[in-house]
């Protein structure tokens, strides 16, 4: 019986179950496997603008070889990422627009998560899941500074009563 109270504690953090989560790990993961794999490449997203921006400027920062070589496949990974989460919510949660955040949060708070990437050398996708995945200190390090910084803003924002 004691074994259950820590899956029930469990189930109330997840009310409508934990199986779409699991499901949706595996496919991240067997994705990041497949790419590493078949390229050798780490699959973070966070070099997408860099690499991008090497279509339409002559900046060396732009145009190292790197970005180069992978600007291609970066910009269908990225445009698949997009329209999975667009499939998913149109069919599955009732529209393709799901939030109840203003547009100018969603617009802050990605212009600050794209700096904290630059500053993090790297997106909590490619370090919490590509990073961790291969031991990697550097990750690890990250992936626990990001998490402390998410749960302290979140207690932050909660505690000041700022709502979406």
């Amino acid at each position: 019986m004691s074994a259950l109270v820590p899956l029930a504690a469990v189930g109330d953090l997840f009310p409508r179950g934990i199986a779409q989560y699991a499901l949706g790990g595996l496919f991240v993961g067997l994705g990041a496997s497949i790419i590493y794999f078949g390229t050798g490449i780490i699959a973070g997203a966070s070099t997408f603008l860099e690499s991008t921006l090497s279509y339409v400027s002559d900046a060396d920062r732009f145009n190292r070889r790197k970005y180069l070589a992978s600007r291609d496949w970066r910009v269908v990974f990225t445009v698949g990422i997009v329209a999975g989460a667009a499939v998913y919510a149109v069919a599955f949660a009732g529209g393709a627009w799901t939030t109840d955040v203003q547009w100018w949060r969603l617009l802050g708070g990605g212009f600050l998560v794209g700096v904290g990437t630059r500053l993090g050398k790297g997106c909590t996708s490619g370090h919490g899941v590509c990073g961790i995945g291969s031991a990697s200190p550097t990750s690890i390090t990250n992936v626990a500074t990001f998490m402390a910084v998410a749960i302290g803003t979140a207690q932050l924002v909660s505690a000041l009563g700022v709502n979406p």
